[in-house]
């Protein structure tokens, strides 16, 4: 695959394929195929007009041929989406064995498969890449007609798929919701992982493409990989380095921003691009590198050389969805200077391998970068994090998790006529911590005869994540956001968030006068993505909660305030909480909190252990719960984890009791 021939050869091709591959390499897997539009064009390949193309065994590039066979940029290809559709539906048809399950990504894509998939019931599922509405936000201004019109399809493409695939929670809490569409029951957070193209040995090729143009070729090297649009913010990266005076006598920068050539297709946005970065660069030859070609195979090589001068690589995007060259570049073990904006936190947080920033300060930029440079210590800890932490980014582990969401898009609710019981379980340090109990449960969960619901303090795309890592089950409802939002199941079977509850616990609930008394207070507040519309979370312990109650109450406002783990503080509505939520989620079975069953270990527990008839404390719980007075039906488990709240269903009597083999060391 050689990127950034076009605007549209960028890094959702690395995504694409990665995934594909992955999940022929499956054995429950029998075949992939990847869709596409055919055209000919001569200075782009003869192989973009092949209408079948074989990839491996299990894996084909299936092209759809339409009457117009030029290369159609993305923004030119309305016109030619009917006849898409037409194309795919007959490909569709032609199959003998229908797919199981369609994966489009781009809502362009949602578009041209809807009829087939309608006409032939096979659920889709939508991986977005890259929203209109956050674009919206790096431009700024007045949306142009076609901007506008690509977020109306974007939201009929949530709207309408089964499933939406996304990589970060930023994608799954913010950029998503922001369409104003109630898909977060829809929404899962998988990780996707990383594939460079093969390189070679050593960095000769690498060497050959950026040594010529440098004065000094061995000194530390700042890379930055990107496609020439203005969202991934390239000329403040060449800012920064002009900047800082140290920086610029220190080390070399080198950017390879797509393809330049009389072959290559441009937009006007790529060619507005590339002249900005060229005049800027001008003035700095042999400090400032701009390759204008270069070949698949170096692109690893890059990475490589990069850390073998000792330098950083870059991504000052003004938005960057996720960021897999984050990923590229924490596998050759390379330190990073990222966009604070979107999935690069999440990245960063679960990798160690450098620093975010704001990407429109110069001035930080340019610091953030001088200091991994300038520090050998710091630089070795970031260049060892990366290696050490990449294999969190696994494309067997994507297809993995992708097919959990496959199959349950094929497998209805389950139905329970007049239960008896409910149980609902925290998942944090309750359900998980314990690989062997967590097997235990899920083997019990597969013959259970009553509901199952999971309450936590996560929203549900994240609630699901640690339920899919642990090879947990999907639970019958979600109680998520310390029982502020419960997501059970609709008429048609599809989770919706409950109408019903989120009306009850919105009486009194004042979210701006609340978010102002606690800025009043000085609260200490939680990331932005933290926050919920029924929820405000807070850092602090049960002094500085008792500190924010008082504050509250003097403020003559109506909240609970929840501290748990000795260190994190929510406040929700009066009427919230998971007892609360608990309670709606029973009265669905004509059932209240006197036959709920439910388990937990810390703070965030308290009032469903409570005020349900049957609490499991299990064995590993926090100290906060010491506190919890006896009383009959509440439970104190010796098991850790699952081992503990299955000790505590036996002694509720809904299975065996737990034998002494079954409680955690």
């Amino acid at each position: 695959m050689s990127y950034g021939i076009t605007d549209d050869t960028g890094g959702h091709i690395a995504y694409v394929l990665g995934a594909a591959l992955a999940q022929a390499r499956r054995a429950d897997v029998a075949r992939v195929d990847i869709v596409t539009r055919a055209f000919d064009d001569p200075t782009l390949g003869r192989d973009y007009a092949r209408l079948s193309q074989r990839v491996n065994r299990k894996t084909r590039i299936l092209r759809l041929a339409t009457p117009d066979s030029r290369y159609l940029a993305k923004e030119a290809l309305m016109a030619d989406r009917p006849a898409m559709g037409r194309a795919f539906s007959r490909l569709i048809s032609g199959f003998e064995r229908k797919p199981d399950v369609i994966h489009v990504h781009f809502a362009d894509a949602a578009a041209v498969v809807r009829d087939a998939a309608e006409e032939h019931s096979i659920p889709v599922v939508y991986t977005p890449h890259s929203l209109g509405i956050d674009k919206l936000g790096c431009m700024g201004g007045t949306p142009a007609a076609a901007l506008t019109t690509r977020i109306e399809e974007e939201r009929a493409a949530l709207r309408t798929s089964d499933a939406i695939v996304v990589s970060s929670r930023d994608e799954a809490e913010r950029q998503v919701e922001d369409y104003g569409v109630d898909v977060a029951a829809q929404t899962h957070r998988i990780p996707p992982g990383v594939i460079l193209p093969p390189s070679g040995p050593g960095t000769a090729v690498a060497r050959a493409l950026v040594d010529p143009l440098l004065d000094d070729a061995d000194r530390p090297m700042i890379l930055a990989i990107a496609r020439p649009v203005r969202k991934k913010n390239l000329a403040t990266l060449i800012r920064a380095y002009l900047n800082d005076p140290l920086l610029y006598d220190r080390a070399n920068l080198v950017i390879l921003a797509g393809q330049r050539g009389p072959d290559i297709v441009q937009t006007p946005e790529t060619r507005g691009v590339i002249e900005e970065l060229e005049r800027l660069a001008a003035p700095h030859a042999g400090r400032i590198a701009l390759p204008a070609r270069h070949s698949p195979d170096v692109v690893a090589q890059l990475y490589r050389l990069a850390r073998q001068r000792g330098g950083v690589f870059v991504n000052p995007a003004l938005h960057e969805p996720f960021g897999l060259t984050l990923l590229e570049a924490a596998q050759a073990g390379l330190p990073v200077v990222a966009t604070r904006e979107g999935g690069p936190v999440d990245i960063l947080a679960t990798l160690g391998h450098g620093v975010t920033v704001d990407p429109r300060d110069v001035e930080q930029v340019g610091t953030a970068i001088a200091g991994l440079l300038g520090d050998p210590a710091r630089w070795t800890g970031a260049s060892q994090a990366g290696r050490r932490n990449i294999g969190a980014f696994d494309w067997e582990v994507w297809a993995g998790r992708a097919q959990r969401v496959y199959g349950g898009l094929r497998r209805p609710a389950r139905t329970f006529a007049a239960p008896r019981r409910v149980l609902a379980c925290d998942i944090d340090g309750t359900l998980t911590g314990c690989r062997r109990s967590a097997e235990l449960f899920r083997d019990w969960a597969e013959t259970r005869d009553i509901p199952f619901v999971v309450a936590t303090g996560r929203c549900i795309s994240e609630a699901r994540a640690v339920l899919a890592e642990w090879s947990l089950p999907e639970p019958d409802a979600f109680i998520t956001a310390v029982g502020t939002e419960l997501h059970r199941h609709g008429q048609n079977g599809r989770l919706i968030l409950c109408p019903d509850y989120a009306a009850e616990i919105g009486r009194d609930w004042d979210r701006a006068a609340v978010a102002r008394a606690l800025a009043e207070a000085g609260a200490a507040m939680q990331a932005p993505i933290e926050q919920r519309g029924w929820k405000l979370a807070c850092f602090g312990n049960e002094a500085e909660a008792a500190r924010i109650r008082r504050h509250l109450q003097a403020a003559g406002l109506k909240a609970r305030v929840v501290a748990s783990h000795e260190r994190l503080i929510d406040v929700l509505p009066l009427h919230g909480g998971k007892a609360a939520a608990i309670r709606a989620f029973a009265r669905r079975y004509d059932l209240s909190a006197a036959d709920c069953i439910v388990a937990g270990d810390s703070g965030n527990d308290i009032d469903m252990l409570t005020a349900c008839g049957d609490g499991i404390i299990v064995g590993n719980a926090l100290r906060e719960l010491d506190a919890l007075p006896p009383r009959a039906g509440l439970y104190r488990a010796r098991g850790n984890h699952a081992d503990g709240v299955l000790e505590g269903l036996g002694r509720a009597g809904v299975l065996v009791p737990t034998t002494p083999a079954r409680v955690s060391a």
